[in-house]
């Protein structure tokens, strides 16, 4: 089993930052990706980024150039850093972590881009 836990997310207005954490704890020695998704209302989830255990990444066309995702081994954490953020990147942000023992989800944090 493997447990996340975001935070990060908050209230900011267009053009500001923000940088969302993922704790992950538990079965986290098989991890083979970890991602960052985003769900606003009325829309169906979406991949916002994702990196794999060799350190690459891909990101969503939405957001290329403006977001970046890591991953700090010693902290056992992924961060998403969120710049030049608008109004159309509200949602609530979810980490998602797979590994060879399966699929797993944290909980969301909201961000909300508004003036």
């Amino acid at each position: 089993q493997v447990q996340l836990v975001e935070s990060g997310g908050g209230l900011v207005q267009p053009g500001g930052s923000l940088r969302l954490s993922c704790a992950a704890s538990g079965s986290i020695f098989d991890l083979y990706t970890m991602a960052w998704y985003r769900q606003s209302p009325g829309k169906q989830r979406e991949l916002v980024a994702v990196i794999d255990s060799g350190g690459n990444t891909n990101y969503a066309d939405s957001v290329k150039g403006r977001f970046t995702i890591s991953w700090a081994n010693a902290k056992n954490t992924m961060y998403l850093q969120m710049n030049s953020l608008r109004p159309d990147d509200t949602a609530v942000y979810y980490c998602d972590a797979r590994s060879t023992g399966g699929h797993y989800w944290g909980q969301g944090t909201q961000v909300t881009v508004s003036s």
